[in-house]
């Protein structure tokens, strides 16, 4: 599972696998482009006929390379007439995902982040999958919340989620104990107080905050939608300047500036959550189903155990962040995409994908059957994936985000209110909306 991240880096490199009879190579010069396409006609191949299709996704550990590299030759296994090149983008991924299929170079299948999906299938550039999908591929198995991410405003289905991850409550046992914590929060307010009596301080300079926060968008977007706020209205314009937004993000920013219970990764000098929380520079912090495998290989003594997010304002609320496999419109391959798409976000690919728990699986179905809903740490991300709120709003959430982040930071240090922020940050980002259209 990639994780979430704002950054994006300055230069693209492609590395080809394919994935054949033959078996596998790695080539690590970019590919040359194809010619453009001339016909969004499908071609329909002679039963049996070589076929070639072009996968496009991003890189990742080399033990998940291992894992998805294994599912794609046991598809080619099974459908030994299709050969599939996988085809990595290191960098910049959606802005050369976009110039392919502009230029008529895109690959067949590819990978798309929900973040993305609202923009990309108003571009209508992505084949509609309803009409392949046959009653043993068992939509109703997906998440709801995962699977509804991709559809679009016709309600049609342009992807199927691969995989997934929500949020959960990651806690040092070591430090609960010696806290005299004995129950683990299950409300907003009860984390407050046990963030308080984790929380280490010497002559006002702290040592180890009991919580450690992620002021942006990406992790409080689900704070907002609990308190009944918005991200986004019905017309794509930012909308987090509302009294229930404030009423969401007021009790994070308290925490910092009146408790002094909580601080950002690099207040203490670490990169993320999940390396502060290693550190032992917090007791307490809210992450994915990718901190697992790191914490575990990186901090081998750290006693630790998640939950299920404490209720916000009496409900319960996460956030979910998940990637779909998706079919080019314009592939020239339609029949044998969705082939390949069926096959890896089917019960028998995704179970071989997610079976070291690097990533978890968007099936209930394939949850239960590796043992992940009562897996003592990812249980309480399966739980969450129920009543999650996928990490995506309109097609302007880039803009509405990026306005956020750089003013809501503001507030979280002091500089400015939070209403203020709050303000500044819908007025410009409704502006450069504006200003786009």
């Amino acid at each position: 599972m990639k994780k979430w991240l704002t950054g994006i880096s300055l230069a693209a490199v492609s590395s080809m696998i394919v994935i054949s009879g033959c078996g596998s190579s790695t080539n690590n010069a970019t590919p040359s482009p194809s010619a453009p396409a001339t016909s969004a006609a499908t071609t329909k191949p002679k039963s049996g006929e070589p076929v070639t299709i072009t996968l496009n996704g991003w890189g990742s550990s080399p033990e998940e390379t291992a894992l998805f590299q294994q599912v794609l030759k046991d598809f080619q296994a099974k459908h030994p007439n299709i050969t599939v090149k996988f085809d990595v983008i290191a960098d910049q991924y959606m802005d050369v995902i976009k110039t392919r299929l502009v230029g008529g170079e895109g690959a067949d299948v590819f990978f798309l982040d929900a973040f993305e999906a609202p923009g990309l299938i108003a571009k209508n550039v992505l084949e509609p999958l309803d009409s392949y999908v046959k009653p043993e591929f068992d939509v109703a198995d997906f998440e709801e919340p995962l699977v509804n991410a991709f559809k679009g405003k016709d309600n049609k289905s342009y992807g199927f989620p691969k995989d997934t991850s929500t949020l959960a409550l990651f806690y040092n046992k070591k430090d609960f104990e010696e806290a005299g914590i004995t129950k683990v929060p299950t409300t907003w307010e009860e984390l407050q107080d046990a963030a308080k009596k984790l929380t280490k301080a010497d002559g006002g300079k702290v040592s180890r905050y009991g919580f450690g926060a992620a002021p942006e968008l990406a992790r409080q977007m689900f704070m907002i939608q609990a308190a009944g706020g918005k991200v986004s209205d019905d017309n794509g314009n930012a909308a987090y300047a509302s009294p229930e937004a404030l009423k969401g993000l007021q009790p994070v920013v308290d925490m910092h500036l009146k408790d002094k219970s909580a601080g950002e990764p690099k207040d203490m000098g670490a990169g993320w959550g999940g390396e502060m929380f290693g550190q032992h520079k917090a007791s307490m912090v809210i992450e994915g189903n990718w901190a697992i495998p790191y914490l575990q290989s990186t901090f081998k003594d750290l006693d630790f155990g998640t939950a299920e997010l404490p209720t916000t304002f009496g409900k319960k609320a996460t956030m979910a962040y998940t990637v779909a496999y998706v079919m080019n419109k314009n592939s020239k391959h339609k029949q044998e995409a969705w082939e390949l798409i069926s096959y890896l976000t089917g019960k028998e690919g995704m179970k071989t994908w997610t079976s070291k728990g690097l990533a978890l699986p968007s099936r209930k179905s394939v949850s239960k059957e590796l043992g992940f809903d009562k897996d003592p740490l990812r249980a309480a991300l399966v739980a969450g994936n129920s009543y999650s709120i996928p990490w995506q709003a309109k097609e302007t959430l880039p803009t509405i985000m990026n306005n956020f982040n750089n003013q809501f930071i503001s507030a979280y240090q002091g500089k400015v209110t939070l209403e203020e922020a709050l303000k500044k940050a819908q007025d410009t980002a409704n502006k450069e909306i504006a200003a786009a259209k």
